[in-house]
């Protein structure tokens, strides 16, 4: 069953919703008489703004014509907004990955538009603070908190450098209901006081909202009489800004004050002004959470019948409306009840019932979840892109800077100087840029080709999930996604490394065969080996094994009959890390004879960027990088598998010290 303090977070959201809704006729009027392009993107915005307590479809319509329309004439601010009100309405519509993906678009035009645009300063800051604080209610929505309370942070920051009160209150509003989701009372209740001083300063007709949250903080601390000051308060000002959601939220949570203070008959009175005012909005949510307070209250009070008859309301309406959580708290509470009245069998139906909810609940999170963690993953991976290109942006203009003021110095130099001497120094300083640029860029192009093999891997894997769920059922695909899950934590936390130890290397490969090994049924077997001389400390780029192991695997030993072998030892020669990857596969050259007749571009894509890391590792590194693909053979029976060698520079996470640690020889 969903909790109150999701919904204040949702009402924290929808601010001065009322005014809004009243401006629709006029905006719309307005939209009919507007002459110019950008006076109809900017009216479209704000149409689609006042739709969003009302009408989330139609703030859909007016947000893409919005977003049409500005991209069409190159208007960035209003393309920003148009891509937060698309992704306030997904909010509403709960498909948080969607949003997600807007806002994340807002961030990056906003982002940009602040280091070029100086004469909208002051809007383009509120549109990417509003971007951040949207970010984390959409993260919060997913119960990420950790995440929110980062989105939330940078987003108030920008609202008190630009002494937006308002705005700071409803963002500190929301990090409180991220701390009090965490169960962090003391930090909730701290936010919730700083957000209702600035509302009662600034008259802010939702300070009722926070004063509730402020009061269900106490009531977590078991501190009733405050508890019960904060909710008179509250009460009263719910009553001068009437808000019917709210109020409805607010009789719910009385009535969990009087049963802690052990007042049933006034926690049921509360309960039933609660089911009115929802009814009067048609809020058949709050209704059927409420029909649940008074079923459990009922079944305490040892008043089965009375529980009976709230609770199969409530299942009713969980049904009607489709809310699976209520479904499943209602099944649990029929089974208690009938228990109670000695009714097994009705009791044992209804608690199959309550199982069979619980595991539709859970496969549907478990579903929602893996789709959220790949969205999520890729926000993530965008978010990497985009600071590194803002980071590339702003060394540029530096180093612009910089050469544009030794420009200047050696001019004025060269009038008090000879000619000859300052032109020489001139050139000197010249060279050691362009040598810094240089290497600065092979930097930048080796990182570019890494973040270029994440999607590749990770589509891959997405492709072996989709083929392993069709072939083996549920029960093996849960244990596949628990191997991923594993395999795409340690992907996440490599990408943003360049270099990484020996051994975590080693751990990712181990990960990856063994959900191919499970793909494949037991296809092949493999080992992995590391040379005792090599040291804790020594490093390599990441993923950048993966595609060799992965053509070993689906071009060599898959095409076979035979129960295959796949080996991968690592070794140092000569100041190089050698590592040797063979299968019994059907050979290097069987394999390139059967891709000619039918190319594949992934595989073709991956090997080409290794190559290209290969090429930016020896360039950078001045030291030999190379692969060599072979057939084995044996004797005369012809070919048997292939090998393929790499060599390495040797590189360090760290300085190698002189007493180095001993390693031991790993078989996996």
């Amino acid at each position: 069953m969903k909790t109150p303090i999701l919904l204040f977070l949702c009402w924290s959201f929808f601010t001065l919703a009322q005014a809004q809704n009243q401006n629709i006729n006029s905006l719309l009027l307005t939209l009919q008489h507007s002459k110019n392009d950008i006076d109809k993107t900017q009216t479209l915005n704000a149409i689609a703004d006042a739709y969003k307590t009302s009408n989330p479809k139609l703030m859909v319509d007016y947000a893409t014509k919005a977003l049409a329309l500005s991209q069409k004439i190159q208007y960035k601010i209003e393309e920003g907004h148009a891509q937060l009100n698309l992704g306030n309405a997904n909010i509403i519509l709960g498909n948080y990955s969607a949003a997600l993906s807007h806002f994340a678009a807002a961030q990056n035009i906003f982002e940009n538009e602040s280091q070029t645009d100086s004469k909208n300063s002051l809007t383009i800051k509120k549109g990417l603070a509003k971007s951040y604080g949207s970010i984390g209610i959409a993260f919060a929505e997913q119960s990420n908190y950790a995440k929110a309370l980062l989105f939330h942070l940078k987003s108030v920051k920008i609202y008190e450098s630009i002494q937006d009160d308002k705005k700071c209150a409803q963002v500190y509003n929301n990090i409180g209901v991220a701390y009090q989701s965490q169960s962090e009372i003391f930090k909730a209740l701290a936010y919730f006081i700083k957000a209702q001083k600035i509302q009662n300063k600034v008259n802010d007709v939702n300070v009722g909202i926070t004063l509730t949250n402020i009061a269900n903080c106490y009531l977590k601390q078991k501190n009733l009489d405050k508890a019960n000051e904060y909710y008179t308060k509250a009460k009263t000002s719910i009553d001068k800004n009437p808000d019917a959601r709210a109020l409805g939220e607010w009789y719910n949570n009385m009535g969990l004050y009087y049963v802690a203070i052990k007042n049933p008959s006034k926690a049921i009175a509360s309960w039933n002004a609660a089911i009115q005012t929802f009814t009067t909005i048609e809020d058949k949510f709050g209704v059927a959470d409420t029909y649940i307070y008074l079923g459990q209250l009922y079944l305490d009070q040892k008043n089965p019948t009375a529980a009976l008859t709230s609770v199969n309301k409530a299942m009713l309406l969980s049904k009607e409306i489709g809310v699976l959580e209520q479904t499943v708290v209602a099944e649990k509470l029929l089974s208690a009840i009938y228990d109670a009245q000695n009714n097994d069998a009705q009791s044992l139906l209804h608690f199959k019932l309550y199982s069979q909810a619980k595991d539709s609940l859970t496969n549907v999170e478990t579903i929602r979840k893996s789709v959220e963690s790949a969205m999520n993953f890729e926000f993530e991976k965008r978010e990497v892109i985009q600071k590194e290109e803002l980071q590339k942006k702003e060394l540029l203009l530096q180093e612009q800077a910089k050469q544009n003021k030794l420009q200047l110095f050696f001019a004025a130099l060269f009038a008090l100087m000879l000619g000859g001497i300052g032109f020489l120094f001139y050139n000197r300083m010249q060279l050691k840029k362009t040598l810094t640029l240089q290497k600065e860029l092979a930097e930048y192009e080796q990182k570019a080709l890494h973040l270029q093999m994440n999607p590749h891997f990770v589509f891959n894997c997405l492709g072996s999930i989709s083929s392993f769920i069709v072939q083996n059922g549920t029960h093996s695909a849960v244990k596949y996604l628990a191997k991923f899950s594993k395999l795409m934590r340690l992907t996440l936390e490599y990408s943003k490394q360049s270099l990484i130890p020996i051994d975590k290397e080693i751990q990712s490969l181990e990960n990856y065969l063994e959900l191919e090994q499970l793909r494949f049924n037991h296809k092949f077997n493999f080992t992995i080996t590391k040379d005792k001389a090599i040291e804790d400390d020594i490093a390599l780029p990441p993923l950048l094994l993966q595609p060799f192991v992965e053509n070993a695997i689906i071009h060599g030993v898959i095409p076979s009959k035979e129960m295959g072998t796949i080996s991968i030892a690592f070794s140092i020669e000569e100041q190089h890390l050698v590592c040797i990857i063979k299968d019994t596969g059907i050979g290097y050259t069987a394999s390139k004879a059967i891709k000619e007749k039918s190319v594949s571009v992934h595989e073709s894509m991956a090997l080409d960027i290794t190559k290209k890391r290969l090429q930016m590792i020896a360039t950078s590194t001045s030291k030999k990088a190379e692969v060599v693909i072979d057939d084995m053979t044996i004797e005369n029976d012809g070919t048997k598998g292939t090998k393929v060698t790499l060599h390495l520079p040797l590189q360090y996470i760290t300085k190698p010290t002189n007493n180095p640690q001993p390693s031991s020889n790993n078989s996996l």
